[in-house]
């Protein structure tokens, strides 16, 4: 038997290890790939890409209607309070100094007031009120989330295969969020729309709209198609939070898969502990959520914008809020900056565990379905 050289040792040494372990423990070997002199064998590992375009559709749809559901109370306040109309009603029931310069003392005042606001419309209005918009939200929220979740996780497989030799990396995640972001806005902006009418439409003797059929049909006759679509601008702006929160959600869940990996090596899932599963799985859904609020705070802003811009109040007989550059001029020159943030006690009390549910939510359905 001839003897082999030192190169042909190294060469079936490179090609042995994707072998070494189980096909479970090469999953961890994710976009590594291990090519021999003879030609391009490479050894791709099944990864959160690889997943069915299917699944990520059903379950960002699950996952966003959960999140919706529980924390409506709160999106019903924050919309209420990104209003001028409704700022005013409650500037004027609650006077007093609304400024401190104390953060402390300025966050536990606005935790007071989002809980008595929540209160106060729940005495005056009836509990039902709490949930209002509700129906539009979800029938905005389950199509949106599915788009949202397929649109990344596709073009994210699509970009990684087209630029980067199918390797992830923070700018892939970055672009294929983008597109998820501005796909999402596009389709689902008529429902965001009739669905802030309806929870700035007071009960009553003001009440003007009955149901989201009857706020549909008066927008499109007294506004035209075109109408619909008020506030799409400030839409793609906010997608930006969205970007945010995709690339810090990406970059958390890799540090806990690292973590992982170090504490307990190359295994896979169905190795570890039912406990130390959950535990994962807690801390990536908390990501989610931590992720959230760092994208909140700092995109806030665009949020009352576009509340105000499908409000559509009138000054004179005319709009008074026209563009997003006009809105942003308007709302800091009569209300100061202050007011961009209006709003956001109650936003980050929904926002942050709507995340988590959801994301939670969306990574646990896409187990199910994936072992189905």
């Amino acid at each position: 038997m001839p003897k082999k050289t030192l190169e042909q040792l190294e060469q079936e040494a490179r090609e042995s290890v994707p072998y070494l372990g189980s096909d479970e423990d090469a999953s961890n070997l994710k976009n590594v790939n291990f090519a021999s002199k003879r030609g391009a064998t490479a050894v791709a590992a099944p990864s959160s890409s690889e997943v069915k375009p299917w699944v990520h559709f059903v379950a960002g749809g699950l996952g966003g209607m959960a999140g919706a559901v529980v924390t409506c109370p709160f999106d019903v306040v924050k919309t209420r309070l990104q209003s001028d109309v409704f700022q005013a009603a409650y500037k004027s029931a609650n006077p007093g100094p609304h400024k401190s310069s104390n953060f402390v003392m300025s966050g536990a005042r606005h935790f007071r007031e989002t809980f008595g606001i929540i209160s106060n419309v729940y005495k005056q209005e009836g509990f039902r009120s709490l949930f209002k918009g509700l129906g539009p939200n979800l029938v905005g929220v389950i199509p949106a989330r599915s788009i949202n979740f397929f649109t990344y996780g596709t073009t994210k497989q699509i970009y990684s295969r087209a630029f980067n030799n199918g390797e992830e990396a923070p700018w892939i995640h970055l672009i294929s969020a983008a597109t998820a972001g501005w796909a999402t806005s596009t389709a689902t902006n008529p429902i965001w729309l009739i669905k802030t009418r309806l929870q700035l439409d007071k009960a009553g003797h003001t009440k003007q709209y009955k149901n989201s059929w009857d706020c549909l049909k008066h927008i499109l006759q007294k506004e035209g198609f075109f109408g619909l679509y008020k506030g799409l601008s400030a839409s793609y702006l906010g997608s930006v939070e969205g970007i945010l929160q995709w690339l810090l959600y990406e970059q958390m869940k890799q540090m806990i898969k690292m973590r992982s990996i170090e504490k307990f090596g190359h295994i896979s899932e169905g190795e570890k502990s039912t406990s130390e599963q959950i535990k994962e799985w807690c801390q990536r859904s908390g990501s989610a959520g931590l992720a959230k609020f760092m994208a909140s705070i700092v995109t806030y802003p665009h949020e009352v914008v576009r509340t105000r811009l499908r409000q559509a109040p009138l000054e004179n007989g005319k709009l008074k809020y026209t563009g997003l550059i006009q809105s942003f001029r308007v709302i800091i020159k009569e209300e100061g900056l202050a007011s961009m943030y209006g709003g956001l006690t109650p936003h980050l009390l929904r926002t942050v565990p709507n995340s988590i549910i959801m994301f939670g939510t969306w990574e646990l359905v896409i187990k199910l379905l994936s072992d189905v």
